[in-house]
């Protein structure tokens, strides 16, 4: 991979090796002694993780690949993943089609616990992968607890998001994996349910049930920009990282006086309103716009139809809304924009289920 160069500012120009490595290599388990209690299950453990939906980052410049942070606010959503998996004595066996990140994960979870046995894991996830609904992060975390599970669950849920956290990788199509972006807020959100705020070094701010009673549709707009990769490294290291060095205050401000009390309120609109004014402010009009200036149209005449919350996944172009209102009227808003919902679905605000099957 290239040479990425940073720049923050006039006199913040740093460049970062984008390095790839092998699965099992440059593993990072701090605070963690590899000596823990275990207890084997005997069967199979099945656990489903919601997805995620995440709306921004609060400071592009806390975090990078090999530095987990930065902040954050998402939600879970009723897409599940589900992940299958059972103790051995033999060697590790995977059926799932992304092996580079689930070897590299059973590596760091051995290295991590002390468990020296074979794995069987079995995945399955939603069928939109790299559109901004998480298909790593909820893959990964939902490993992380089955693992757990099936070795006595000797690590807690804020030892697993730390240990994923540390650890996030993504594959290359040469098979290798190089570290990625990582926040902390999809597999907060993929374990508890709900609403969650991120602060630095993965901390778990604030959780909450979210939109009960509500809708949740994801558009798909059409694009031809990637959002993965270097050119997701590119977005998000430059221009993100210039943009919230001017409103990361804004940010922060809005999130723990506005959207947290209209959490607590269950006021969906209000939490609506507040996400739109992110929508505008640092790493998340860089996101958006990378996507050019449509999507801040389709968004905006959403708004203006009085969609109750309208707001744009990660680095997109997933586009979610949240309303009472039927499907039919939003079909009809979406239709003359050439858009159409890809997915019906609804805030899971249960988080990670955990199911021990006899074999």
């Amino acid at each position: 991979m290239p040479i990425m160069k940073l720049r923050g500012g006039d006199l913040d120009l740093v460049e970062y090796d984008f390095r790839t490595f092998s699965p099992g290599e440059n593993i990072r388990v701090p605070g963690f002694d590899g000596a823990c209690e275990l207890h084997p299950y005997g069967g199979t453990v099945r656990v489903r993780a919601p997805s995620r939906i995440h709306l921004t980052v609060l400071d592009m410049n806390r975090f990078a690949p090999e530095q987990p942070g930065g902040g954050g606010l998402g939600f879970a959503i009723a897409i599940p993943t589900t992940v299958e998996v059972c103790c051995t004595d033999g060697p590790d066996e995977i059926r799932y089609a992304r092996e580079p990140i689930v070897r590299h994960f059973l590596a760091v979870f051995r290295a991590a616990t002390g468990y020296a046995g074979g794995f069987s894991v079995a995945a399955d996830h939603h069928a939109h992968p790299h559109v901004g609904l998480g298909s790593t992060s909820t893959v990964l975390i939902a490993l992380a607890h089955a693992l757990n599970a099936a070795v006595g669950s000797p690590l807690s849920d804020d030892q697993l998001r730390l240990l994923l956290g540390h650890n996030y990788v993504e594959e290359t199509a040469e098979g290798e994996i190089a570290f990625g972006f990582e926040t902390g807020v999809g597999p907060s959100v993929s374990t508890y349910g709900g609403m969650a705020v991120m602060g630095d070094r993965l901390t778990l701010v604030y959780q909450h049930p979210f939109a009960e009673n509500y809708t949740v549709y994801i558009i798909i707009p059409s694009s031809d920009i990637s959002s993965a990769g270097a050119k997701e490294f590119d977005l998000l290291m430059n221009r993100a990282r210039t943009l919230d060095y001017q409103d990361r205050e804004l940010k922060a401000y809005l999130l723990l006086m506005d959207l947290i009390p209209a959490l607590e309120a269950g006021d969906v609109r209000k939490v609506g309103d507040v996400l739109w004014e992110i929508e505008f402010r640092g790493s998340k009009r860089a996101e958006i716009e990378h996507h050019t200036f449509a999507i801040y149209t389709y968004m905006n005449r959403l708004r203006e139809l009085g969609f109750e919350f309208v707001g744009m996944s990660s680095v997109g172009p997933s586009i979610a809304v949240i309303t009472q209102r039927p499907r039919q009227e939003l079909e009809a808003a979406c239709a003359p924009l050439g858009l159409e919902v890809a997915i019906e679905t609804a805030v899971d605000n249960t988080g990670i289920l955990v199911d021990y099957l006899d074999d």
